[in-house]
């Protein structure tokens, strides 16, 4: 099979179970956006050297393939996997158990200090995006408002993992202190 097709050089794209749109439909900045966020996550994981971490990004990689699959997808009859309220609880236990070992935050904190801090950094704003995209899309069609719930927390879990990779590295967050003169 090749990769390319030709069929996208008009500026449309397929969608599972048929059916196409234009690539700047709200559908497809929603998956696009997920996309993005998946490859921020690898990148992230690439830089990973905990097995707990590597396993956990790794299935935070495949819960954004089946949302993306669930927005690449107009037809409700096309078999599809799905997010669930316990994924949603799995995030805000692995988030809670990062805070749990952390310092009280007492200042917003620029992105940075160690590589697989900045790299989680970088999924989490990514994956800030792709949440404002899903909540354009979901004004346009009917969005199960678990897919929100994750994203949402997906963010926060990066960003608490951010934290947990520098206070495990030995390196301190970077406070924000704006200059006040």
């Amino acid at each position: 099979m090749r990769l390319y097709t030709r069929t996208g050089d008009e500026g449309e794209t397929g969608l599972i179970g048929g059916g196409r749109v234009r690539k700047d439909h709200s559908r497809v900045a929603a998956y696009g956006s997920l996309d993005e966020v998946n490859a921020t996550v690898g990148f992230a994981r690439a830089a990973c050297d905990d097995d707990t971490w590597s396993d956990r990004l790794g299935e935070i990689q495949n819960a954004l393939f089946v949302i993306g699959s669930i927005m690449a997808s107009p037809d409700d009859k096309v078999a599809l996997p799905v997010i669930t309220d316990d994924e949603v609880s799995k995030l805000e236990s692995w988030i809670d158990e990062a805070c749990g070992t952390l310092p009280p935050q007492t200042h917003f904190i620029l992105p940075g200090g160690s590589e697989f801090s900045a790299r989680l950094h970088l999924s989490r704003t990514t994956c800030r995006r792709a949440e404002r995209e899903a909540v354009t899309l979901a004004s346009d069609i009917e969005l199960d408002p678990v897919i929100l719930a994750y994203l949402n927390r997906l963010a926060d879990l990066l960003f608490a993992w951010a934290r947990l990779a520098n206070a495990q590295a030995g390196v301190a967050d970077i406070p924000w202190l704006p200059d006040k003169s």
